[in-house]
């Protein structure tokens, strides 16, 4: 692989070094009333080379190979366009390029395969940048993205929280920094935060449905790819500091960064630092009312029917700070560079214990345990891409990226079971040039990751899991018909060099259990080592036809395949985060009693269709989305009904198993154990729609609506619903604009879930007012914006479905957060 990719660089450097500089394009790009257009980019279609406009609309190319060649424009608030012209040697070609407006925002998708727009992809994609990322900010990846249409938050406490996709998350979903994998263990418990930080990226994209062909068999959900700067491509001196203090938490949040250059050398520095308080809420944290057997609130009861604190959720206090530094060497036909970050949090684990002003006594008296998450990690990534003249290649990117990570439970501020995981992933991606008008190439795509889990909650074994994989993509323009296809083929290989066999006898409910008399079947028995090779096989085809002006037609057919996870297959133990006992899908019941059978799982299957219907011309946009995802072998933890009991707190490796009551059972915090969720493969079918309308009522005021329903059923057990699916949500809002001030209001509803689970409980519908409002002034000759944004304005209890902890933890109460932002 090394002396492979040592070829590669040094081939782009010899063929650059022999590259003409007179083969030029010049042009300027106007808008549909002949104005110069000052903001966006133009691209050479099917290579890396790509340019600003500068503020007369202006572009340049030189060192173009001859030929016929595509030119692409790029502008947000523009429909992109494109225009073909032929160069020929030592010439120079003028063109004028010109764009409509667009009523739906327009961003370049750089995770996607293509690098195609939101609006030109045959697989639906929303992007939050600028502005509207800035108002959606949130303290977690989750509770940033849960406005986007067909995306929910896990939402774990306020702590921690990891997006959810058309009902699909955890090892499905793939978080990446810049197209790497963000190497964390979000995606192992929904407790564990998710190692990327929103506040110092550009542009947060989302890819809903099977990105596989590009990203691997770990994102058969989607991806969520966080853009930032940290290895910097040009050498401008620009930089952001922002302050912010909110009232409810008093969560104090500092972020900037700021980039500059000397000749040929470019410099970034990206920070944050939040700190905050237990939150606040309307009411009671912990939701007695849904432990009823019908899920019902007996309003007869009143207060009777709350249990724990009262207006607050305790141990949600946080701490979280990072910094990043970066530099890129640039030259005329690409950069490399290199960037090293460090990331350290601690934070509350809620549900286990109490607010701060109580955690001193508590620890003194021993009487409850305060169990908080130490979070580090350190990340490497060097990157590079080369723009080439070559009769085959046209450009060469690649990536590398190390990232140790590791966080600690701690115990009444002792250290418990640690978590750790080292990952080493690299990605090449190889252009050809455009060949009978398709372009396209190939990537070769490898990552060995390392996770480990020591300690006496550690439910998922050690394991080392590597993947290789090798994708191909093309795609060409047939008149108004643009045809994309894709195929990659993985090889996944997980080996566990020890497995723990603790075998638990099923004891129904009224069978006695003699002390002793099963304490030789509860011993563990220490298995040989195991190891599982898969070979995931993904392929894909997609179009968007050109309808009209301002119109499109998407559709696109993914058949996936996903091998389960190291935790999906070997859980066998207590875990702290969702507080159930996890048992893998290697795992069955053989005489009343779990045991570890050592076979070969399936793959995970998907066949994924989506339709869209797209109008972005004029001053009304609408994009309608059709999905249905068929998934054989879908790998999921269904509530058996059964409950763990410990003899202490901790959890003792040879406990029984009993089945207990139903509201009993339905207690998250019964002390009779917890409850047992064991890992099932089962065919599923997951489909929905999605709806975006905006509305330009003038130039300054938008007016936008959006919902989404998702329904998912598998065919497994009494009840035919998958657990934690989000319920339907809408949401409604207007946005005024002047240069000095913008106002943006809105209305969050979100219906009640009753397609429950079996064990499961329903979630009531709650609606929820936001409001966002900026003043954009000068200070010190610097550009300025003091901003005021306010969350749950009525104060309204509001429990996630998708969450663990929705009976634990409601959404934050009303809150107020002041802040400034300085831009130099």
């Amino acid at each position: 692989m090394g002396q492979r990719f040592a070829s590669l660089i040094i081939a782009s450097a010899i063929f650059t070094s022999f590259a003409s500089h007179a083969n030029t394009i010049t042009g300027q790009v106007i808008d549909q009333n002949g104005k110069a257009l000052t903001k966006g980019f133009v691209q050479i279609m099917g290579t890396n080379a790509r340019t600003a406009i500068d503020a007369q609309g202006r572009f340049e190319f030189s060192s173009v190979k001859p030929g016929p060649v595509e030119l692409h424009v790029s502008s947000v608030d523009h429909i992109h366009s494109s225009e073909k012209v032929m160069v020929v040697a030592d010439e120079t070609v003028s063109i004028d390029i010109q764009v409509d407006a667009s009523s739906i925002e327009v961003f370049d998708v750089t995770a996607s395969a293509f690098h195609a727009s939101n609006i030109e992809s045959a697989a639906p994609v929303s992007v939050l940048a600028g502005e509207k990322l800035r108002q959606q900010q949130a303290s977690t990846l989750g509770e940033t993205l849960k406005n986007q249409v067909g995306v929910h938050s896990s939402f774990y406490g306020g702590v921690a929280s990891s997006p959810i996709i058309r009902g699909l998350d955890g090892p499905r979903v793939l978080i990446t920094q810049n197209g790497m994998d963000a190497g964390d263990a979000s995606r192992v418990g929904p407790d564990h935060l998710v190692s990327t930080e929103s506040s110092t990226v550009e542009q947060i994209e989302v890819l809903r449905g099977p990105a596989t062909l590009f990203y691997g068999s770990g994102a058969i959900g989607g991806v969520v790819n966080m853009v930032d700067t940290r290895v910097p491509t040009d050498n401008l001196s620009e930089g952001q500091v922002s302050i912010s203090r909110n009232s409810n938490n008093s969560e104090e949040a500092f972020s900037g960064e700021y980039k500059t250059g000397i000749n040929n050398l470019a410099f970034q520095v990206l920070g944050f630092y939040r700190d905050n308080n237990d939150y606040r809420i309307p009411g009671f944290a912990e939701n007695e009312s849904a432990h009823d057997e019908d899920g019902e609130h007996d309003e007869s009861e009143g207060e009777d029917h709350q249990e724990g604190a009262f207006g607050v959720v305790e141990n949600t206090s946080a701490r979280t700070q990072g910094v990043t530094l970066g530099t890129s060497y640039l030259f005329d036909s690409g950069h490399v560079g290199f960037a090293v970050e460090h990331l350290s949090s601690t934070y509350g684990v809620p549900g286990h214990g109490h607010s701060e002003e109580e955690a001193e006594d508590m620890l003194a008296e021993s009487e409850e345990e305060i169990v908080k998450l130490n979070l580090r990690q350190n990340r490497y990534q060097l990157s590079g891409e080369f723009q080439l003249n070559s009769p085959l290649i046209s450009a060469v990117n690649f990536g590398i990226a190390y990232t140790d990570y590791q966080h600690t439970e701690l115990e009444n501020q002792i250290p418990g079971t640690r978590f750790s995981n080292e990952l080493f992933e690299t990605r090449i991606e190889v252009l050809h040039q455009e060949f009978n008008g398709w372009r396209g190439g190939f990537s070769l795509h490898t990552k060995l990751s390392d996770f480990a889990a020591v300690g006496e909650e550690a439910f998922s074994p050690p394991s080392d899991t590597k993947s290789f994989g090798l994708g191909l993509i093309e795609e060409k323009h047939f008149g108004d018909w643009l045809v994309q296809l894709g195929a990659r083929i993985e090889k996944v290989k997980i080996n566990v060099p020890v497995v723990f066999s603790p075998e638990l006898e099923l004891i129904e409910e009224g069978e006695e259990h003699m002390e002793g008399e099963h304490d030789d079947e509860h011993e563990e028995a220490l298995l040989d080592p195991v190891g599982l090779s898969f070979t995931p096989v993904s392929l894909s085809a997609g179009v968007v036809w050109d309808v009209a002006k301002g119109y499109n037609l998407a559709a696109s057919f993914v058949h996936a395949k996903r091998a389960p996870s190291s935790a999906e297959l070997f859980s066998f133990g207590p875990h702290i985060g969702t507080q159930t006992y996890e048992v893998g899908a290697l795992y069955s019941i053989d005489s009343d009693e779990y045991r570890f059978q050592n076979f070969q799982p399936n793959l995970e299957t998907s066949n994924n269709i989506d339709l869209s219907w797209r109008k972005f011309g004029g001053d009304v946009g609408l994009i309608f989305n059709l999905f249905y995802n068929q998934i054989d072998d879908y790998y999921y933890a269904a509530d058996t009904g059964f409950v763990a009991e410990f003899e202490d707190a901790h959890g003792d490796e040879g406990a029984d198993v009993e089945m207990e009551m139903d509201e009993e059972h339905d207690d998250e915090h019964g002390e009779e154990g917890l409850p047992i969720f064991a890992y099932l493969a089962s065919d599923a079918d997951l489909y929905g729609a999605e709806i975006q309308l905006t509305y330009n009522v003038t130039n300054n005021l938008t007016l936008m609506a959006q919902g989404d329903y998702i329904r998912a059923k598998v065919s497994q057990g009494e009840s035919d619903n998958l657990p934690r699916i989000p319920p339907a949500k809408t949401i409604f809002s207007a946005d005024y604009k002047t240069n000095d001030f913008t106002v943006m209001a809105q209305l969050t509803h979100m219906f009640s879930q009753t397609d429950t689970a079996e064990f499961e409980t329903k979630t009531d519908a709650y609606t929820i007012v936001d409001m966002n409002a900026s003043y954009f002034t000068s200070l010190l000759d610097t550009p300025t914006e003091i901003f005021v944004r306010g969350r749950n304005l009525f104060d309204e209890e509001a429990r996630v479905h998708t969450s663990f902890l929705k009976n634990l933890a409601p959404l934050q109460g009303r809150s107020v957060e002041l802040g400034i932002r300085l831009n130099f």
